[in-house]
């Protein structure tokens, strides 16, 4: 048979069944049944003949009845805001390594910082019967969750609260790490600092905001309102927000950055001026190390790990009331955050 004609065969999406199987190797379904789940009964001569079905054929035994049947998919979602971005690469995995060790199968998908496309995305998962979530938050009111949760899904928040309902939360130090940078510029001899960050209702971005203002009134430094840039981290408003407060007859003399994204355009901007400007980011970012970025680093594989260890622990039957982890922060000096002042 040519390879037209065996393609002129294939009708993707019909796989092969077990009344398939059971007609190839000429025995009943319930013989089929006994080899497929390794059931004893059946004679070695015949397990063989339906072994040789199987494998002819490509059939897969279906779970979904079977894990049903047990109350349980064996699988959990994850829900991130951005899959491109890199903190969530290790997030990630270190999640499905705690789903696999626990004979789970992981679906993620991104939320694009939208609150209504993550309830869209949550619920389509919980109509898929997954066994538990993992969400990092777009929106800040989640009690379209509250039947779900009531009727047996598992749920964890990280990075941000919940709004609204009560589960567990892991979430790391923002308010604490960007009390630390700043106060670590500051003991470098700046008092002119701005703050570039997030979206002000992301509950990251005001926390950090939070660290900033705490660590300026510890030193007992007022803060300009030209020193405080808050809105999308694209490049471009980044850009814009950085220059204007570079510019001028009395510009800052350092930036924290609130997240990856924010330092790596800042790196851009202050790379193409001849005066230096200290700098310390918040998220650690790709070349760090060699680009010699001053940064406070969150351990996002210590965070995932956390949130699902937490979630399997609710799937095994843990009743204890909500919990709220918070992971520490770490201060990684590398030359950038210990300029002095121009």
């Amino acid at each position: 048979m040519d390879r037209t004609a065996r393609h002129s065969e294939t009708r993707y999406g019909n796989r092969p069944t077990m009344k398939d199987v059971a007609a190839r190797a000429g025995v009943g379904l319930k013989t089929v049944s006994r080899v497929v789940n390794s059931e004893p009964g059946v004679t070695p001569d015949t397990e063989r003949r339906v072994q040789e079905a199987i494998d002819a054929l490509g059939f897969r035994r279906n779970d979904s009845a079977r894990v049903l049947r047990k109350g349980r998919t064996a699988s959990i979602g994850l829900v991130l805001e951005d899959l491109a971005d890199p903190f969530y690469g290790p997030l990630s995995r270190a999640v499905e390594e705690v789903a696999r060790a626990h004979g789970a199968l992981l679906i993620n998908g991104s939320s694009a910082e939208d609150p209504e496309r993550e309830q869209e995305l949550v619920l389509a998962l919980c109509a898929r019967r997954v066994d538990g979530l993992i969400v990092i938050p777009a929106g800040d009111d989640h009690r379209y969750l509250e039947p779900e949760i009531k009727a047996g899904i598992a749920t964890v928040f990280v990075d941000r609260p919940a709004g609204h309902v009560d589960v567990d939360m892991v979430l790391s130090d923002s308010f604490g790490g960007a009390r630390e940078g700043v106060a670590h510029l500051i003991a470098h001899g700046h008092r002119r600092i701005g703050f570039i960050g997030d979206q002000p209702r992301i509950h990251t971005a005001t926390e950090r905001l939070r660290g900033y203002h705490a660590a300026m009134r510890d030193a007992g430094i007022t803060v300009e309102d030209g020193w405080v840039s808050l809105g999308s981290t694209e490049p471009e408003r980044v850009r814009a927000a950085a220059e204007e407060m570079l510019s001028g007859p009395e510009p800052v003399t350092a930036l924290f950055a609130g997240n990856n994204r924010v330092t790596v355009t800042a790196v851009r901007v202050i790379a193409e001026r001849e005066r230096p400007v200290a700098l310390v980011g918040f998220d650690d970012i790709e070349l760090a190390d060699l680009l010699g970025i001053t940064v406070i680093s969150q351990d996002a594989a210590a965070v995932g790990r956390t949130a699902a260890e937490h979630l399997f622990r609710r799937l095994d039957g843990a009743e204890h009331a909500p919990a709220r982890v918070e992971l520490p922060t770490t201060l990684i000096p590398r030359g950038s955050g210990e300029l002095p002042p121009a």
